[in-house]
């Protein structure tokens, strides 16, 4: 019976603290209630009415309780026929006669003396009715007794359990989080009755990294397939990869896939303020995991408790970090290959992660996630546009094209925000547009256009933004523009689209005219106002980096030379000194500079020449405000390069004729054997 079917058989919610203190609470009540003489009906009264009510003869006794509560009681007969007793004759509950008190009052110790001064006072009272019955009693409460000295000793140890069960890691109900189970690990545990919908089948693209996964799990379904060849089972998966690329997912999906215990935990869980927890924890993790093998261990960013040992030298003696590292790279060394136990872990930090926990018999398998490409952007597309209610022309392979660098979490939010922005014009269907809106805003930011710009500053802003669109068009290895605008999005008061040429590959060309293409803003106010303003900012942090990178990463600068001071290793991370002397550092730096100043003047040039056109592709934006390709086509007319978008569909038009000529042979081939076993057939029949 499943997990599922169990909760909707057993009915009740699962008995726990909430019930008792519930319980606790319905029991004071009642206690409170039946102690407090709430049976009867009783009004609130003072001395004045005791008198009223002496002087017409309705009152049979007074009770005074311990020399200050005074409990009047009413005349049984006076209670039934008076009318003025008709509502305090019955009691709470409706019933009748009601036995008393009917008033009371605080007094204080002279109550008696009150009494006589009365009499004094009103002798005919007294001549009349006789003298009031007064009757002294006692009472003790032992529950207030009890409850003063239990309170304060439940509120100090309700305080200390809440207390440990914070440090113990929330409030949560796992093991770990009670006191005496601080040590004990709190992974979540799926097995095959936990309902885990995430599957392969909702992972788009990643294809080599799931074959690795999917080849792991087959592992743990069929060891003996791999054992009788004298194979050993990998004891370590990695996930290394950029953010949002779907590390997390791929797990997920071996969760729901494999029908095998799987013990999902994050790295920071190892982590706590007690000394030797940590370890204790991944002891625990492992000895849960050996008693369910086979079985996955999952730990999602693993960087936590996995960073590279005695890097830092402001660590002091214990480090309890490294206490847990030790632990986890003891656990997954000592147990042996029969144990069919694979640690996964995900992390986008793999560089900085502790060589020995990426040895060959811990992480034997780094399994690198890249972001996706054309076709697997189209095939995430594919996914998320499942849920959305879109138009049916919607064309998803342009949408891959407009989102080169997404990851998938990226497009799984331009979806919605797609919808969102569909929403709020009041459609029915996602349309073509609102995706094309929601990655401008993803990558520009909101549109500010109650933002208040000088008509000055917005022909500025309008030569600077058509500065880039010109020189970008006109290079052959600069990204050809989509859409620039003048209105202020984010921090920023223009923005300019590109689509960039998807390669693996950069050429020192290509480099520099996208320096140059990055530079045409500041040269085009330079050109047209004689003078140049703090717009640039944003560009010249850009084109910094990127001369820094052709002079110091890829040694592609001439006099610097075929020499890298990267450090891919991440060892260099805590030196203070530059792998370099300081002769070096100012050619660097002279280098740097040269470079973009070389760019600059280029992109000067350019615009000087193309001066005319510059200035009417800025009057446009002024008009318009936001200017496409098809403008600066009919400006400058088409490039004489193939755009990336272009050159994909030249690439896939030569692969589909490719895969459709061996199509042809194999058909050929298989109609060759046809006809050759037809041929075979009639023979034997005419034998």
């Amino acid at each position: 019976m499943s997990k599922k079917e169990k909760k909707k058989k057993g009915g009740l919610p699962k008995f726990g603290l909430s019930w008792i203190y519930l319980s606790i609470f319905v029991a004071l009540l009642a206690l409170q209630f039946f102690s407090s003489n709430y049976s009867g009906q009783t009004i609130e009264s003072d001395f004045n009415e005791l008198t009223k009510k002496l002087s017409e003869g309705h009152i049979s006794k007074v009770e005074v309780i311990n020399k200050g509560q005074i409990y009047v009681y009413i005349d049984n007969d006076t209670l039934a026929n008076n009318e003025q007793y008709k509502d305090l004759a019955k009691t709470a509950f409706g019933d009748s006669p009601n036995p008393g008190p009917h008033y009371k009052f605080t007094a204080g110790d002279n109550f008696e003396e009150k009494i006589w001064r009365y009499y004094d006072e009103n002798p005919e009272v007294k001549n009349r009715f006789g003298e009031l019955n007064i009757q002294h009693r006692s009472e003790t409460n032992y529950w207030t007794e009890i409850l003063s000295w239990i309170v304060p000793f439940a509120l100090i140890a309700f305080f200390w359990f809440f207390m440990m069960r914070r440090m113990g890691g929330g409030a949560g109900g796992g093991p770990g989080s009670q006191i005496f189970n601080i040590g004990k690990s709190k992974a979540q545990m799926f097995d095959a009755d936990a309902e885990v919908r995430v599957t392969f089948k909702n992972v788009a693209g990643m294809e080599g990294a799931k074959e690795e996964v999917l080849e792991v799990v087959d592992f743990l379904k069929n060891p003996k397939k791999y054992t009788d060849l004298g194979g050993k089972i990998p004891k370590g998966v990695l996930l290394s990869g950029p953010p949002g690329t779907g590390k997390t997912l791929i797990a997920k999906a071996v969760a729901g896939e494999a029908k095998v215990p799987f013990f999902s935990l994050s790295g920071s869980d190892f982590v706590e303020m007690f000394v030797g927890v940590g370890a204790s924890r991944v002891r625990d993790l492992f000895k849960q995991a050996k008693e369910k093998s086979p079985s996955i261990i999952f730990i999602d960013e693993i960087d936590a408790i996995g960073r590279a040992r005695g890097k830092s030298a402001m660590n002091g003696g214990n480090d309890e970090r490294e206490n847990t590292l030790n632990q986890l790279l003891t656990e997954m060394d000592g147990f042996g290959t029969n144990e069919h136990v694979i640690v996964m872990g995900a992390t986008n930090r793999a560089d900085i992660l502790d060589r020995a926990l990426m040895r060959a018999g811990r992480f034997d398998r780094v399994v690198y996630v890249d972001l996706p490409e054309f076709k697997e952007r189209k095939e995430i597309f594919d996914v998320h546009l499942k849920p959305l209610t879109h138009a049916k022309n919607l064309d998803v392979e342009f949408l891959a094209r407009q989102t080169p660098g997404f990851s998938g979490a990226d497009i799984a939010n331009v979806c919605n925000e797609a919808a969102l922005v569909a929403a709020r014009k009041n459609k029915k269907k996602v349309e073509k547009q609102d995706f094309l809106d929601a990655v401008d805003r993803i990558i520009g930011g909101m549109e500010k256009k109650s933002k208040i710009i000088t008509l000055e500053e917005k022909k500025i802003i309008a030569f600077h933004e058509a500065g880039h669109a010109t020189v970008s068009w006109l290079l052959e290895h600069a990204s050809p523009l989509v859409k620039v605008t003048i209105v202020p999005r984010g921090r920023s008061l223009g923005a300019a689209w590109y689509l960039p040429e998807e390669r693996q590959l950069n050429s020192t060309n290509q480099l520099l005219d996208e320096m140059c293409a990055t530079m045409g803003g500041r040269a085009a106010e330079e050109v047209i106002f004689n003078q140049i303003t703090t717009g640039a900012l944003s560009d010249l942090e850009k084109v910094t980096k990127q001369a820094k990178a052709i002079v110091t990463v890829y040694g592609l600068n001439s006099v610097i030379g075929n020499v890298t001071y990267y450090d891919s290793t991440g060892q260099n991370e805590y030196q203070f000194d530059k792998p370099y002397s300081e002769n070096t550092a100012q050619i660097i730096d002279q280098e740097i500079s040269k470079l973009i100043e070389i760019q600059y003047e280029r992109a000067k040039k350019i615009l000087r020449e193309n001066k005319d056109k510059l200035t009417r592709l800025a009057e446009d934006l002024l008009k318009k405000e936001v200017i496409f390709k098809e403008n600066l086509e009919s400006i400058f007319g088409k490039r004489e390069w193939l755009t990336a978008e272009e050159k994909l569909q030249a690439s896939l038009s030569a692969e589909s004729e490719i895969d459709a000529s061996s199509k042809k042979k194999t058909v050929k081939k298989t109609d060759k054997n046809r006809d050759i076993e037809l041929i075979s057939d009639e023979q034997q029949e005419n034998d």
